[in-house]
């Protein structure tokens, strides 16, 4: 707890003895190669890591060790933990927080409050900006103005109303803190290169955010398979757009294995029509005994001949 330690009062009255001690103690190890050898000397470092802090982790982030070293912990530090604990940040989340992200110790205060104010007058609910915080550490190093510019991107390059922009974020909170260039060549490659209308890129991207942070190659990779090979349409894709998070080797050996069965239907007017949803997300047993109408040691032989 922080009040543990009682204040100590600059009008207290030392022996002599005790002044000798203060001086002579040195105040930091001369040197040093981790922030763990500071803990010692600073009460701030001392208090973070009773919160759980990861000093190893802190001290691979640039300029993060340094910044630490400079803060008083009655001063500076409470107050932002009391502010991450308003906003919604869990006791117990405060210390995997803070090792992801140090530097919000080192923010001006009012200028979070306002970042917080911006999101709530954007009708983020308390629990959602909590949950957005909690998911990216750095969503409030961020100035309104950014953040005030990364919705609107979405808001105008997706054609989302309002409500589905903020919907997208709150599911992906990294969208409004990390590049926007990978984003933007990712949809480009799923209009120009995959062929995805605009309403179709909509409604992929509303049902599964991910893919507009994706690896472009496997997002062609994988499209290539389900498309050209398996012989998936366009608006079938758009219905199930999870399937573009699955392994393109679980796809391939699913396949191959209905395929191999005479059980490869993907087309919904049939009466054997298997769903991409069913052809991905379910666990190989079920897959097996369900799906295709076999066992898993059939499904086990068959790999094998892959």
């Amino acid at each position: 707890d922080w009040d543990d330690i009682p204040p100590s009062s600059a009008l207290e009255v030392i022996s002599e003895e005790e002044a000798v001690q203060i001086i002579a103690e040195p105040l930091l190890p001369i040197q040093s190669s981790t922030l763990r050898d500071y803990v010692d000397h600073s009460e701030t470092l001392a208090k973070l890591v009773h919160l759980g802090v990861d000093l190893s982790q802190v001290e691979k982030r640039q300029k993060a060790g340094q910044l630490l070293l400079t803060l008083d912990f009655e001063k500076d530090v409470k107050k932002i933990l009391l502010f991450l604990k308003d906003v919604g940040v869990e006791d117990n989340q405060l210390g995997p927080f803070l090792t992801k992200n140090p530097y919000i110790l080192g923010e001006d205060l009012e200028a979070l409050e306002t970042r917080v104010a911006y999101l709530k007058s954007k009708k983020f609910g308390k629990s959602e900006i909590a949950q957005m915080v909690s998911r990216a550490p750095y969503l409030l190093l961020f100035s309104v103005e950014r953040l005030d510019n990364r919705l609107g991107f979405f808001k105008n390059e997706l054609g989302l109303s309002v409500k589905k922009t903020k919907d997208l974020v709150i599911r992906l909170p990294r969208l409004l803190t990390g590049k926007i260039e990978p984003v933007k060549e990712n949809l480009q490659v799923c209009q120009i290169e995959l062929g995805f209308q605009r309403n179709e890129i909509q409604q992929i991207v509303c049902k599964t955010p991910k893919i507009l942070t994706a690896s472009k190659k496997r997002l062609k990779q994988t499209f290539d398979y389900l498309h050209n090979i398996m012989g998936i349409p366009h608006h079938m894709l758009t219905r199930f757009p999870q399937v573009f998070n699955s392994k393109l080797l679980r796809i391939r050996e699913r396949h191959l294995f209905l395929a191999f069965l005479g059980r490869a239907q993907y087309d919904p007017a049939q009466p054997s029509y298997i769903s991409l949803d069913q052809l991905v997300s379910l666990p190989d047993e079920v897959f097996c005994t369900e799906i295709a109408k076999a066992s898993m040691q059939d499904f086990e032989n068959f790999l094998k001949t892959l």
